[in-house]
């Protein structure tokens, strides 16, 4: 994508996406911008640019903090790259307490990937919101995917049971675990079983590796299955020295044709919008209630709560009939 060009009007909806189409790194920056900030104009220019998502894969990499995903997205995205794909990198990391913006940059992110025009990275802050992805995420996938992408990486911010939001963005999950972060009841407890399309025991030159490798895989051995269910392969892997990335590749890659024979990718689509109509009525709502509540009407139904003059449920009704 060139850098050279600056989009023709960054304040026409339309011309942004027609810009970012034809590869302008600007216009990819403020579309996403546009996107993390809940802009006044993101509805048209989701609306803009929807027609052309719906080709990208979406790899989500999830797992406790300190097991290396990032450095494994890094290593992913290199092989990526080596099979001429364009790579997307999306780092949900924990939102400041003072700006909600990501802590960790982009720029001290990936760093073997700089000046390579086949990928692009992007750090956000999950802004509070429990799930490690905020619903400005999901929309950020969209623009990348628009924006011709063959595959989006999303690595999330690590927060074990909360987790689970990662489900409804990604095709296939990788769950990376490290040997000494826990008996294997804790992935039980963590809710991964459930999460997991592929598993990667990262930093496996450590004690207990194999251990953890045999637990895991046992575990998955138990799962009821017939012949369209997915059985979740276990891989020893050590992202530092580009150890067994390609064996986890190829993992993916077979996911991937899974889901297509077996129906399950429409299936998992529909789930993702699903969720995605709803989140954005959630967000219309309370934006709605929070604008309602700063008139002077709604100041006097708050004193008449504290005054216990009417209830939650009645001032609920109220406000829902404004």
């Amino acid at each position: 994508m060139s850098q050279e060009q600056n989009p023709p009007n960054l304040k026409d909806p339309k011309k942004l996406v027609e810009a970012m189409r034809a590869g302008n790194r600007m216009a990819l920056a403020r579309l996403i911008s546009k996107v993390e900030n809940r802009d006044a104009d993101l509805a048209k220019l989701i609306a803009d640019l929807y027609a052309h998502t719906g080709q990208a894969q979406v790899w989500g990499i999830t797992g406790p903090p300190g097991a290396g995903k990032s450095t494994l997205v890094d290593r992913l995205a290199a092989q990526l790259r080596k099979a001429g794909k364009r790579v997307a990198i999306v780092a949900v990391d924990p939102s400041s307490p003072f700006t909600g913006g990501a802590i960790l940059g982009d720029r001290i992110r990936m760093q073997s990937h700089t000046g390579d025009e086949g990928v692009y990275i992007r750090s956000l802050g999950t802004r509070g919101k429990h799930g490690g992805l905020s619903h400005a995420t999901k929309e950020v996938v969209l623009v990348l995917d628009a924006a011709k992408f063959d595959v989006i990486l999303v690595e999330t911010a690590g927060v074990g049971q909360t987790e689970l939001d990662i489900l409804k963005l990604a095709q296939t999950v990788i769950v990376v675990l490290v040997p000494e972060s826990g008996d294997s009841i804790q992935v039980m407890k963590a809710g991964l079983m459930e999460i997991a399309d592929v598993f990667a025991v990262n930093k496996s030159d450590r004690p207990e590796a194999d251990k953890m490798v045999r637990e895991l895989t046992t575990m998955v051995g138990m799962i009821d299955h017939d012949e369209k269910t997915w059985l979740m392969p276990v891989h020893k892997t050590e992202a530092v020295r580009d150890v067994g990335v390609s064996e986890l590749m190829e993992s993916i890659r077979k996911h991937q044709d899974h889901l297509t024979v077996t129906g399950k990718r429409t299936e998992k689509a529909r789930r993702f919008f699903k969720n995605e109509v709803l989140d954005i009525l959630t967000e219309k709502l309370s934006q709605t209630v929070n604008s309602a509540f700063e008139t002077s009407s709604g100041q006097e139904l708050l004193s008449q709560l504290i005054e216990r003059k009417t209830d939650p449920y009645e001032a609920a009704k109220i406000i829902s009939h404004q």
